[in-house]
């Protein structure tokens, strides 16, 4: 990204997260994919959230584009070093033109301190349950040290602080309040549970049959999220958890951690992450081009320039490796890691079952 003139709110902004930081360390990490349904449905449930999705969104259009290509802005705030607050400031004005009145006459914004605030809560969230069930734990003084991490992360997108709790047991009783008292099962929220993954239109196979392929994969995902929901949550959506389910999820928490120890960081890593490690490291230059997603994640055609979306000017279709080498092995891997964090993003579009195309 480019700004045309220094903005001065980004010289009161905290320094920014470094390699230092267990956020670096977490957020990056492809195990975050593991709780995709789960932060997708979370944040839909917060109702003047959900009213944006509902209205302003193509999620049930791209789902898989419209998440990967999120992302790479997203990493961008924890990894984009010097200029993540210029990162920050980029996805704040995504938002600017979403608002509206919801189904039951209440308005929203998505640039209302509360709601923005949300959606980075559910996010430090995921950090949190992702390292609690899938890296081995945490323990009490690394989750306040990622409590102040966030706030940091949080401040990077130049929004109001009025919303962030002080401690991290403030942080803990919001949650739980929010979780218990405001949020709601609604359609966005229904329309992450009954996800599907779009079949490429390239691909000569009957979309019954493909729907029926994915369909234990998204079922799992579904089931992974009401093991690490709130009770309160869990109760609303009608899910079911036991006692076996927990030990279950626990069990294979624990194999996750062991069998990505063997994963190399090229493939871990986001390209954002992986490319913020090597400015950081000195095998890159640190004003290094910031790595964009790739070209088959942008919106539709008849989505481009709207100003909600994020669609990068690219000299390249595809991300190239942070460090311009000739091509061996690790350039490779690190072109085949950025593929992996794309998954199914080739998919062609394709409108779910009885729901309209946005226009």
């Amino acid at each position: 990204m480019t700004a045309s003139a220094p903005d001065p709110a980004l010289a009161d902004m905290p320094d920014p997260l470094g390699p230092d930081s267990l956020t670096w360390k977490y957020f990056g990490d492809l195990r975050t994919g593991i709780l995709g349904i789960w932060i997708g449905s979370i944040q839909n449930m917060y109702p003047q959230l959900g009213a944006g999705v509902e209205e302003h969104s193509i999620l049930h259009r791209e789902p898989l584009q419209r998440v990967a290509r999120s992302v790479y802005p997203i990493m961008g705030v924890v990894y984009d070093g010097p200029r993540a607050a210029e990162t920050g400031a980029q996805i704040r004005g995504f938002h600017h033109t979403i608002k509206g009145t919801d189904a039951q006459g209440r308005c929203y914004h998505a640039l209302d301190p509360d709601t923005f605030y949300w959606a980075h809560a559910t996010f430090f969230m995921l950090i949190i349950k992702v390292a609690e069930y899938f890296c081995g734990g945490l323990t009490e003084a690394e989750k306040r040290q990622l409590f102040d991490e966030h706030v940091r992360w949080y401040a990077m997108y130049g929004m109001s602080m009025r919303p962030v709790p002080e401690t991290w047991e403030d942080f803990c009783e919001y949650w739980d309040r929010t979780c218990r008292e405001e949020l709601e099962i609604n359609p966005a929220t229904l329309d992450i549970f009954a996800m599907r993954i779009p079949k490429p239109k390239f691909l000569p196979m009957p979309t019954p049959l493909w729907d029926q392929m994915f369909r234990p994969m998204l079922a799992a995902q579904r089931w992974v999220a009401a093991g690490v929901f709130d009770p309160a949550i869990r109760e609303r959506a009608g899910m079911r958890w036991t006692p076996g389910d927990e030990v279950l999820l626990r069990l294979i928490g624990k194999a996750v951690e062991i069998a990505f120890w063997a994963v190399p960081d090229e493939i871990r890593l986001h390209p954002r992450a992986l490319a913020a490690y090597r400015r950081e490291s000195g095998r890159a230059p640190a004003d290094a081009p910031l790595v964009e997603a790739p070209f088959f994640t942008d919106p539709p055609r008849d989505r481009k320039g709207l100003p909600m979306h994020y669609a990068p000017r690219r000299r390249s279709p595809f991300p190239k490796p942070p460090v311009p080498t000739p091509p061996n092995p690790m350039v490779l891997m690190e072109r085949a890691g950025s593929l992996v964090h794309t998954t199914f993003s080739l998919a062609g579009l394709r409108p779910a079952r009885g729901r309209q195309p946005a226009a």
